[in-house]
């Protein structure tokens, strides 16, 4: 019989009828594709252990770490830290929403329907744009959709984006791209954080389907023409897609005035955890034009009234999926649709309110300008490193020591600095991209600094 097959439920006859059912005469052709030093002849499984035993294994292995709420985080890129209300994750508990699908029947499903009718509604309200759907896995599925999207509206192959973006959206969104045959193409952005109007210029023309930026930037710089992008991108007939950390928007001004035609970003800061790394929401919306609205993925929430006219009720105005029309027409394969993620979403917006939400903003600017006005005091270290206004995020460059020292040193004080930008950008040599939020006391921000002081003064 040759190499046995390790499922205890066969016998050698039901074997026999499977290998000939499938046309091969023994198991091992079905490795035959496989080299062959790829292949165990045996598993060297250690002795077997008591309960007590493992337990205590498993004890000490996990001991070796480090608790999250031992270290200070000063890490973004993505997942930021953010205070959560209680209230948020209190709602978010109740089985109501924690058990809740996706809601097929509507008249069943009133109450979850309602929680994501109030999430649209406030985002839509944040960002000032007509619609947003219900919803996307993060900001990179966002973003890879939006691709797929403006190439489906406007029938082109070109998409334009800005240099100083995550490398893992990069990826994520050309992956999701590469299916429709797009090619994507980076355009320059200058040292004090606006685009270069002339590079984007001479790659705009009618092949290309839209041109994207993002606000805060990757590296936390806003970018100063970003209206004069837009109307670049309009004067072609391309879609102009904006992404944005909607932490930003209590202060700064929404995608929609802008003029985007779509918005993406990340909803994680509003009342989601780090969870290392998810799960994350995905923001996307758009303005209220049948041939975007009609190419939009996931769900849209409306809201209507029963029958007899007297009674409020919500329904599902658009499923794009293809469960729920001809798979060759859906515009996509989101699932889950992250509805408890939305839940604590509206929940937080709710508990802020529009004062509470520019508070927050401006917490989050006062303390962005403490932080690098005080690193660019210390002789040997260049903070930011581009000059324009900063959100949350900015990058700095330590002149005389490397930036993965300098985070293992961070790091042996309970520091997590920050991402190591030289692995990201070759031009950002001994860079660092760190974060800040509400999260960071002034006297967090001065142990920082003070640390960074102390390695790279000597």
């Amino acid at each position: 019989m040759g190499r046995e097959i390790p499922y205890i439920a066969l016998t050698e006859n039901e074997v026999e009828e499977m290998l000939e059912e499938v046309g091969i005469k023994d198991v091992d052709e079905l490795y035959s594709d496989i080299p062959s030093k790829y292949l165990l002849e045996r598993f060297d499984f250690p002795p077997s252990r008591s309960e007590i035993e493992v337990k205590k294994m498993i004890e000490e292995i996990l001991s070796r770490n480090r608790c999250v709420g031992e270290l200070k985080l000063f890490i973004g890129g993505g997942a930021w830290p953010h205070y959560i209300p209680s209230a948020v994750k209190e709602i978010v508990s109740r089985s109501e929403f924690l058990t809740s699908y996706t809601p097929y029947q509507p008249e069943a499903s009133q109450g979850i329907l309602q929680a994501l009718f109030e999430y649209q509604s406030l985002l839509a309200e944040l960002l000032e744009i007509d619609v947003v759907n219900a919803s996307m896995y993060d900001w990179a599925t966002a973003l890879g959709e939006a691709f797929r999207m403006a190439a489906r509206v406007t029938g082109r192959r070109r998409i334009l984006y800005p240099h100083y973006i995550s490398p893992q959206r990069r990826e994520v969104a050309s992956t999701y791209s590469s299916g429709m045959g797009l090619r994507l193409e980076d355009y320059m952005q200058l040292e004090d954080g606006s685009v270069d109007l002339e590079d984007l210029k001479s790659r705009l023309d009618r092949g290309v389907a839209a041109v994207y930026i993002e606000y805060p930037s990757y590296l936390g710089f806003i970018a100063k023409n970003i209206k004069a992008v837009g109307e670049l991108a309009h004067e072609v007939g391309a879609l102009f897609i904006v992404g944005v950390d909607p932490t930003a928007l209590g202060i700064f001004e929404a995608p929609g005035k802008l003029g985007a035609d779509i918005v993406v970003g990340e909803g994680q800061p509003l009342g989601l955890p780090m969870s290392f790394g998810g799960p994350l929401l995905g923001i996307l919306g758009c303005r209220l034009e049948p041939r975007l609205l009609h190419s939009l993925p996931g769900r849209l929430i409306g809201m209507t009234k029963t029958l007899r006219g007297d009674e409020r009720a919500y329904c599902m105005v658009l499923q794009s999926r293809e469960q729920h029309i001809k798979r060759e027409k859906a515009t996509s394969n989101i699932c889950t649709n992250q509805a408890l993620c939305a839940v604590a979403v509206a929940a937080y917006l709710s508990l802020l309110g529009k004062n509470g939400f520019i508070e927050l903003g401006r917490q989050i600017l006062a303390r962005t300008s403490y932080m690098v006005g005080k690193l660019s005091e210390i002789s040997g270290v260049r903070a930011p490193l581009f000059d324009a206004p900063h959100f949350k995020e900015f990058a700095y460059r330590v002149d005389r020591y490397s930036s993965r020292e300098l985070l293992r040193k961070l790091l042996e004080n309970g520091i997590v600095g920050g991402i190591d930008l030289s692995r990201e950008f070759n031009e950002l040599d001994n860079s660092i991209l760190t974060c800040v939020t509400e999260m960071h006391s002034k006297r967090d921000i001065d142990e920082y600094v003070g640390i960074v002081k102390e390695v790279v003064e000597g």
